[in-house]
């Protein structure tokens, strides 16, 4: 079973301290612990399907801040009129299921405009039950697969007054976001673990990303893509080396031979691992830099921005991490699923870098930077709850704390 995670929260507006220092960077930590090690994981893996309940329009916009108002006035009158009913976590409820926790179930998709109140009070949970809860799931940001297990029986029961408050307090977020937004941005939202390339008001493409660990955080950034860095080097912070590298070398010396990371001294000079003693922190002391390549923590390329605490966007041999729904697992960096449609939206303008290009970076393993011509806005952005312009209301766990609410943030257990 997957340990629940708790985040207890205070009101302030999401100013986030950095906590990976100068090179904020995505640790090695997990990078063995498994069979399937994310530095051999070769392919994209498929988005999971979802209703629609994501439009055009981005979740930085004017038109999101007048949803989110109307969505304030639908919860106020949802919580004055008593709520919603707690679904009972005893079992996992799926098509087929019938007692008094599916008539619960149903109560409460229909106060929450999931499920038609017309289709009738009843204990069974059938098709129309089905296709309410993927869409209650579809908002919540958890897998879409109509089965009521521990994701989403947590999110189910967090009282109305609660979700209320979340609105509130992300409407002012909203209004401070979108004041004097450009034409052009790319916006990396937090807490749902996605990205937005936004132009005229619509957005082009989103991308599902993997974002900073509770306790290494992504921080709110206001900066702007300057440069794209094909097939690049992975230089790794100290904070990484103390908490990730070390431990990795005690257990396994070859470690560092077996990923092609090399080893500096102050002078440039390259050392032998055999030179280091691992049981003190003598490694923090040089400089470890991957090599280029499949196996290279940043994959083909990265996105580079000016950022006081050193943070950037980039690829990921991990491709299956994409797929889980606890997408919190970086020191701070920002991994990008589909990264290479987003390189070729930033360098649409930049001469010699179109399409055919950029994708024979990928191909041909060159270690090469190209200058963004036109720079792109970049907002990291912390929105638990927002609105679409059609009234589709979403919520996201507030895994960093900044809400000012108590939420179970709980990852799937498959065991209930």
């Amino acid at each position: 079973m997957i340990a629940a995670r708790i985040a207890i929260v205070s009101l302030a507006l999401p100013v986030i301290a950095a906590a990976t220092g100068a090179y904020a960077i995505d640790p090695i930590q997990q990078v063995l612990q498994s069979k399937q090690s994310e530095w051999s994981d070769g392919f994209d893996a498929a988005a999971s399907t979802a209703p629609a309940v994501r439009g055009d329009i981005p979740t930085l916009s004017p038109d999101i801040v007048g949803a989110a108002e109307h969505a304030i006035l639908q919860y106020s009158d949802i919580v004055a009129n008593g709520g919603w009913p707690m679904v009972p976590p005893e079992q996992k409820l799926k098509v087929g299921s019938r007692g008094p926790a599916v008539a619960a179930l149903r109560q409460r998709l229909i106060i929450s405009g999931d499920l038609d109140a017309t289709i009738g009070v009843s204990n069974a949970f059938d098709s129309y039950v089905e296709a309410a809860v993927k869409r209650f799931q579809a908002r919540h940001g958890i897998p879409a697969d109509g089965v009521v297990g521990n994701s989403t029986f947590a999110a189910l029961n967090v009282p109305a007054a609660v979700r209320l408050n979340q609105l509130s307090t992300n409407l002012t977020r909203l209004k401070m976001a979108t004041k004097n937004l450009p034409s052009r941005f790319i916006m990396v939202n937090i807490p749902a673990a996605q990205v937005e390339a936004v132009e005229n008001g619509v957005v082009s493409s989103r991308h599902t990303a993997i974002v900073g660990k509770v306790d290494r955080p992504s921080p709110i950034v206001n900066s702007k893509v300057t440069e794209i860095n094909f097939n690049p080097f992975w230089t790794v912070p100290a904070s990484i080396i103390r908490k990730d590298l070390i431990p990795q070398m005690q257990k396994n010396p070859n470690y560092i031979t077996d990923y092609k990371i090399r080893i500096y001294d102050k002078q440039g000079n390259e050392l032998q691992s055999s030179q280091i003693n691992w049981n003190s922190d003598e490694a923090t002391h040089y400089m470890f830099r991957q090599d280029p390549g499949d196996f290279n923590s940043m994959g083909n390329v990265k996105i580079n921005f000016p950022s006081p605490e050193g943070v950037y966007m980039h690829d990921t041999p991990g491709k299956l991490l994409f797929n889980n729904e606890f997408r919190f697992e970086s020191s701070g960096c920002v991994r990008i699923q589909g990264i290479r449609d987003l390189v070729k939206w930033i360098l649409r303008d930049t001469p010699d870098w179109d399409p055919a290009t950029i994708d024979q970076m990928f191909v041909n393993g060159q270690r090469v930077d190209a200058r963004v011509a036109s720079p792109v806005p970049l907002y990291w952005v912390y929105i638990t709850a927002w609105a679409n312009v059609d009234g589709v209301v979403h919520f996201r766990n507030d895994i960093y704390g900044l809400d000012g609410l108590e939420v179970a943030a709980q990852a799937p257990d498959t065991q209930l």
